[in-house]
């Protein structure tokens, strides 16, 4: 039976770039840190960098969507950090806002905010 997201892995060719990027977007440093995988404490989720991973292309791709508090704002701020829009943010009912980036490492990196969904532990 499923649990829950546990790890979203993204490909970090340039490791050290990626890894500074993504500590300024997530503003935290990570929690674990090699020349071979860096990861990031994300709400109890690990955002995990490969160096030797390649972004996943063509049709069919998932995409992880990271939960935050103000869509527009995170997603400008991503922009602002040299990310590229992908979905600008979007009501899609029920008070549940989306939006994409690519990050400049290929990858695409989803935020959502929806009011309906209590994290397990959380209630």
């Amino acid at each position: 039976m499923f649990q829950g997201l546990r790890s979203h892995l993204l490909a970090a060719p340039d490791l050290a770039r990626a890894k500074d990027w993504y500590a300024r977007a997530l503003g935290q440093a990570p929690y674990f840190d090699e020349p071979f995988y860096v990861g990031f404490n994300v709400g109890g989720f690990e955002l995990g960098l490969v160096p030797d991973a390649r972004p996943a292309t063509g049709p069919g791709g998932g995409v992880a969507y990271w939960g935050v508090d103000d869509v527009a704002a995170t997603h400008a701020r991503l922009l602002a950090l040299g990310a590229t829009a992908l979905e600008a943010p979007t009501e899609v009912g029920g008070g549940i806002v989306v939006a994409s980036v690519v990050d400049p490492f290929g990858n695409t990196v989803g935020l959502i905010f929806n009011p309906h969904f209590v994290p397990a532990g959380a209630r």
